[in-house]
């Protein structure tokens, strides 16, 4: 086929959809023909829900799959039902010959030649695929802003995902399926799954704000201290109640789950750091570590639980 003419293109504005699966090379080295069954098994399943959402498949080549759809809801829409779909065909295969898809959607201005699709918003979707792990899905923040409210799913920003022959970078976020799937976003509130680019920036200067006031406090303890003439340093409790809630605070600009995990993990150092402290021949702290690790490895499980389900 040869390059598009003026006579028949023209440029219109499409929600593109391109997908992948995940070390695909390795799974062909392990079984060619179980492979090949698989992936057109899964990209047939796949191309019905993308047509069941309104959606037109363009093209599949090696182990790829692009597509269009004029909107933007029903492509993400289509690409959740998708890796759910997946998720639960792979369940019941052994993990070696399990396959995961990579799904990358951008909402863009492209030249339509015919049936065929080209330019920076077919290359912004394939770089973000390329970015979304085994079994995800990566949007641009064109996508974001039109699905947010609108998809019951939650989203994480990544960054600015940068594109050949683009100056500027694509904000990039991913789409939590599965436990993220439980907590939607909720427009521009602080959420636990959903993270704006402004409020992450607003975060890390609060967290900064905070930790140089932490920094100010425990230098004035311990000036005090050592201006009291004391016998004993005293200044070590303050300190450790500052260290205590200097990790607190930088939990707080965790994602959700990890925040959970984080919050564990500063309990337990600061039980171990007050037993070193008033230490009187009584490993006491060992118990509540034992209870927190407890509760972070039942965390932990709930959560694997999630992903497999």
């Amino acid at each position: 086929m040869g390059p598009p003419t003026e006579s028949d293109t023209h440029r219109k504005l499409t929600t593109i959809f391109t997908a992948d699966v995940q070390s695909y090379a390795h799974l062909m080295e392990a079984d060619e023909e179980g492979t090949l069954a698989t992936l057109k098994a899964y990209r047939a399943a796949a191309s019905r829900l993308i047509e069941s959402h309104d959606g037109r498949v363009i093209n599949t080549w090696g182990d790829g799959l692009f597509a269009e759809f004029p909107s933007v809801v029903e492509a993400t829409r289509a690409a959740v039902d998708i890796q759910n779909d997946l998720a639960q065909r792979n369940a019941g295969r052994p993990s070696e010959t399990r396959m995961h898809f990579r799904i990358g959607i951008n909402l863009g201005d492209v030249i339509a030649d015919g049936d065929d699709l080209y330019g920076d918003g077919v290359n912004v979707a394939a770089r973000l695929q390329a970015t979304a792990p085994a079994g995800g899905i990566v949007i641009s923040r064109t996508v974001y802003e039109h699905v947010r409210d609108k998809v019951p799913v939650g989203f994480e920003f990544l960054g600015d995902l940068k594109v050949k022959n683009i100056d500027h970078g694509i904000p990039s976020y991913a789409v939590l399926v599965g436990e993220g799937a439980r907590a939607p976003h909720r427009g521009h509130e602080p959420a636990d799954a959903a993270i704006d680019v402004a409020d992450r920036v607003e975060g890390r200067r609060r967290l900064r704000s905070r930790l140089v006031k932490l920094g100010v406090v425990a230098v004035f303890f311990v000036a005090v201290n050592l201006a009291s003439d004391a016998q004993d340093f005293w200044a070590q409790w303050p300190l450790l109640i500052i260290a205590v809630l200097a990790g607190a605070s930088w939990a707080k600009t965790l994602p959700r789950t990890a925040r959970r995990r984080a919050y564990l993990l500063i309990a337990a150092a600061g039980a171990i750091g007050a037993n070193a402290l008033s230490w009187s021949g009584k490993p006491w702290s060992v118990w509540l570590v034992l209870i927190l690790g407890l509760i972070l490895a039942l965390d932990w499980a709930r959560h694997l639980g999630h992903r497999r389900s």
